[in-house]
């Protein structure tokens, strides 16, 4: 796809520049707990702020559903983000109408604004044409820099884009490059690690995937469903054995795609799910009836290790075991630093995320040493499952 870019963008002084960002923070109380949304939206606007621009942030909180909820409004997240920027951001207690016009009126060239909660207003998730031209009346130019959100089709993401100018921001644009790189045009062999507990949330995911890469791997408790749909017992594990035959339609389609699925051939089990339990290592086809697989053996990271050696480019999302839990955690720490170190060394595009995934490369110490992680969650796992996401759709031209 095409799009524009910040690169595109000239003369901004002076000009008011609305920029969606994700802002949508775990909070306790009034404090930001984890600040990584805001970090990554700091370089589009120390940007357009060094260009002279007014500007003003569109963000959403929680679920308000249209309504005023106290707990849900941005206020209390302004001052983080000034702190990180290192200047002044000043609140407006409401996105349009009179509250925002004089708030933006106020801003020097250069400064900055967060309006509230997008979501306060029931036109947001409606994407209500009259709301959409109230939030573009208040700017110039529309910069996306909320990936995250981009799989919604809202007044803030999508109505105001077909209103405006409308560019990509420098986080939209890093992820948008990097999911090109990775199954838009990427270099092969392709491979896939997919992982999580239950293939009922990944049907959508794993019959795009098998048409377009050329080794999918499948872990966690997904894995126990491939391999009970092949004949294999296994045991008390984590298993939907109501999706038999939708995991072997997915392997016939992967069989004719000339794509490979690679599963576990060994597995760590356990007769109770919790920290240090007693466990041992079994072949796939030999675990106890009263036991459950919480991890791939060490044949299978192997393996696994070895599709990693042969790939040009991965795409990963979710963990091969019960990472939360040690010593379950040890496939998927493995994998994702033999990984780590395949990219470090410039022989493979590394691409993650969804989930708990960001969560468990980071348990590895391997996520800063992957190509790209994307924060975004469903709007990353839409675009793996070949979905058309509106704003991203909407910046194109």
């Amino acid at each position: 796809m095409t799009f524009k870019t910040l690169d595109d963008l000239t003369d901004l002084s002076g000009k008011r520049v609305l920029v969606r960002v994700d802002l949508n923070v775990p909070m306790d109380g009034d404090k930001v707990t984890d600040t990584t949304r805001i970090e990554r939206v700091l370089p589009t606007i120390r940007e357009l702020s060094d260009k002279g621009a007014k500007v003003i942030l569109l963000a959403h909180f929680g679920r308000p559903k249209g309504e005023r909820v106290a707990e849900m409004s941005l206020a209390p997240v302004a001052p983080a983000v000034a702190t990180l920027l290192g200047k002044p951001v000043a609140f407006a207690q409401d996105c349009i109408g009179a509250v925002a016009e004089e708030a933006i009126a106020a801003l020097e060239n250069g400064g900055v604004l967060l309006l509230e909660n997008t979501r306060y207003h029931k036109g947001e998730e409606k994407n209500d044409p009259d709301f959409a031209k109230a939030l573009a009346a208040n700017g110039d130019v529309y910069v996306n820099d909320a990936f995250s959100a981009a799989h919604r089709a809202h007044g803030s993401t999508e109505g105001i884009a077909r209103l405006l100018p409308s560019f990509a921001g420098r986080t939209m644009q890093a992820e948008l490059e990097a999911l090109g790189s990775a199954l838009g045009e990427p270099q092969r062999p392709v491979l896939a690690v997919v992982g999580g507990a239950k293939v009922s949330s990944k049907i959508d995911l794993l019959e795009n995937l098998v048409t377009k890469v050329d080794l999918l791997v499948i872990g966690g408790g997904m894995a126990n469903t491939f391999l009970a749909a092949k004949g294999v017992n296994v045991g008390k594990s984590l298993c939907e054995h109501d999706l038999a035959d939708t995991a072997r339609t997915i392997m016939a389609a992967a069989e004719k795609a000339g794509c490979e699925i690679v599963l576990p051939t060994d597995a760590v089990v356990a007769r109770e799910f919790k920290a240090g339990a007693a466990n041992e290592t079994v072949a796939i086809d030999a675990i106890p009836e009263d036991a459950m697989m919480l991890d791939v053996g060490v044949d299978s990271v192997d393996n696994v290790r070895k599709k990693i050696d042969t790939a040009a480019t991965l795409v990963w999302n979710g963990p091969l075991g019960a990472f939360e839990i040690e010593p379950f955690d040890t496939a998927t720490v493995a994998a994702a630093q033999h990984a780590a170190e395949r990219t470090k060394a410039g022989k493979l595009n590394s691409v993650a995320g969804g989930g708990d995934t960001v969560a468990a490369l980071n348990h590895a110490d391997a996520a800063d040493s992957f190509s790209y992680v994307s924060t975004a969650g469903g709007a990353f796992l839409e675009w793996l499952e070949g979905k058309e996401l509106p704003g991203v759709k909407a910046l194109e031209g």
